[in-house]
């Protein structure tokens, strides 16, 4: 009968990510159906540990945070787990072998986010996409690749470089609700409160290496998941674009976004491309 709670946990999964994001909800619909699910899965455990820690203001967060991660490695420890998103994300921990250190390093940028606002050196700031969004990547490259170590060895820096180009995309994007409402400073050596031209474009330039890199691996990747990934790269890459030609005071003073119709346009267009093996 834990069949029915399984795939009860497994559609929580799947309502977080519609619920919290509809560009990745889009583009993880665009993977193997085989895959698909696991996806769901990992994106269910990052986006309640992000919430604990970006959201929940009026609550001791740490506290919060500390329950997380106990019912975290007690569910991988013992398979099992009543929180249903704690529960899918063992399973798939355990299908695909996800080694725990991607994990503890997910944990440990998410704990830093309880207190730490800015980070002053490129040690830092490293450390944090490190563990916020390059072991994101890592976690889904161990489902992308089915077990195939060799293929995870070849892919991992371009999994890695797709996770932090992701990430720094929405650290710009998010600039003013980050340092307004978290009082937080991701980007080092910038004064967020002058941004001008100049860094901006060392920012996005940085971010453009990252996708640069990213693609590669995108091209070497199984068919099952090949153009679900594509996709999403296509998103971020069309946001950063946007981002690129906005004016540094409009990014301070407004949230940048890729509106609907062009998602669809984006994802009609992947297709064609993905089709045409042309990725």
């Amino acid at each position: 009968m834990k069949t029915i709670f399984d795939n009860v946990s497994y559609g929580c999964s799947k309502l977080v990510t519609e619920s919290y994001s509809t560009s990745f909800s889009l583009a993880t619909k665009m993977l193997a159906p085989s895959i698909r699910g696991d996806i769901y899965n990992i994106y269910g455990f990052v986006r309640f540990a992000d919430e604990i820690v970006d959201t929940f203001h009026d609550y001791d967060k740490e506290i919060l945070f500390n329950n997380f991660e106990n019912d975290l490695h007690n569910a991988i420890a013992q398979k099992i787990s009543l929180n249903p998103i704690l529960n899918s994300f063992q399973y798939t921990f355990h299908k695909y072998e996800i080694p725990m250190h991607l994990v503890d390093a997910f944990m440990e940028s998410m704990r830093m986010d309880l207190d730490k606002k800015e980070y002053k050196t490129v040690a830092e700031y490293k450390q944090y996409i490190y563990g916020s969004a390059d072991v994101v990547g890592l976690m889904c490259l161990c489902v992308f690749v089915n077990g195939d170590k060799e293929k995870y060895d070849t892919l991992k820096d371009s999994a890695m470089a797709l996770g932090s180009a992701f990430q720094k995309v929405n650290f710009l994007r998010d600039l003013k609700a980050d340092y307004e409402h978290l009082e937080r400073s991701y980007f080092p050596n910038t004064n967020l409160m002058a941004l001008d031209e100049v860094s901006k474009k060392r920012i996005v330039q940085e971010i453009e290496d990252d996708f640069s890199r990213g693609f590669a691996g995108i091209q070497e990747l199984p068919a099952t998941a090949k153009f679900g990934v594509y996709t999403a790269y296509r998103y971020y890459y069309k946001l950063l674009q946007k981002l690129k030609n906005t004016p540094p005071l409009e990014i301070k003073n407004t949230r940048i976004r890729v509106p609907n119709y062009q998602k669809f346009g984006l994802l009609a267009h992947s297709y064609v491309n993905y089709k045409l093996q042309l990725v």
